[in-house]
């Protein structure tokens, strides 16, 4: 007898009441034992935003997909009929005749796992300490000075400029520098 496995299905939700049809489903799971056999997770897809509030770096969870609920489970009996009829939910992406199951490497996309086949791309660093560079952007540019610092994830430099006979020192991108 073939086991079938899990699989990723998107349920469409009212905006707004993701967390309400994801916190029933989970309630649903302790209670009902056709569900709790078959489906084994549900999330909500969500980014994390950074905004300024006056000074302060604040970062928020958004949801990144509204209206869509991601779960995963085995469809078999009943359990897509209960799925799609939990409050809140409009049905099943692909109708409930058929759902169609989302690939796996898209939900780890948007999950934000990192595939495996996908390798991370390292940019080679143009500039070094010590290096002489000209700042070609921004309300110091025609300035020359001498790199101090470089701040690869960011993609910074520190770079000592002379401004009215004194060391100044600036954080610039690497976008706003050019060697000399």
């Amino acid at each position: 007898m073939a086991q079938t496995e899990k699989k990723w299905y998107v349920l469409r939700a009212v905006s707004g009441k993701e967390a309400k049809v994801k916190e029933y489903i989970e309630a649903e799971l302790k209670h009902n034992e056709l569900l709790s056999k078959y489906v084994s997770q549900v999330v909500i897809p969500m980014e994390k935003h950074a905004a300024l509030r006056g000074t302060k770096r604040i970062i928020k969870e958004k949801i990144a997909l509204p209206g869509y609920v991601l779960v995963e489970a085995e469809l078999k009996g009943d359990v897509a009929h209960t799925l799609r009829f939990v409050p809140n939910v409009l049905g099943f992406l692909g109708g409930l005749d058929s759902p169609s199951p989302v690939r796996e490497s898209e939900v780890n996309r948007m999950l934000g796992i990192a595939d495996e086949t996908e390798i991370k791309e390292e940019m080679i660093v143009p500039y070094l300490v010590g290096d002489a560079v000209k700042v070609t952007d921004g309300p110091f540019s025609g300035f020359s000075g001498n790199i101090e610092e470089v701040d690869t994830e960011k993609h910074k430099l520190k770079v000592m400029v002379k401004i009215f006979g004194r060391n100044t020192p600036l954080e610039l991108s690497f976008m706003q520098v050019e060697k000399e």
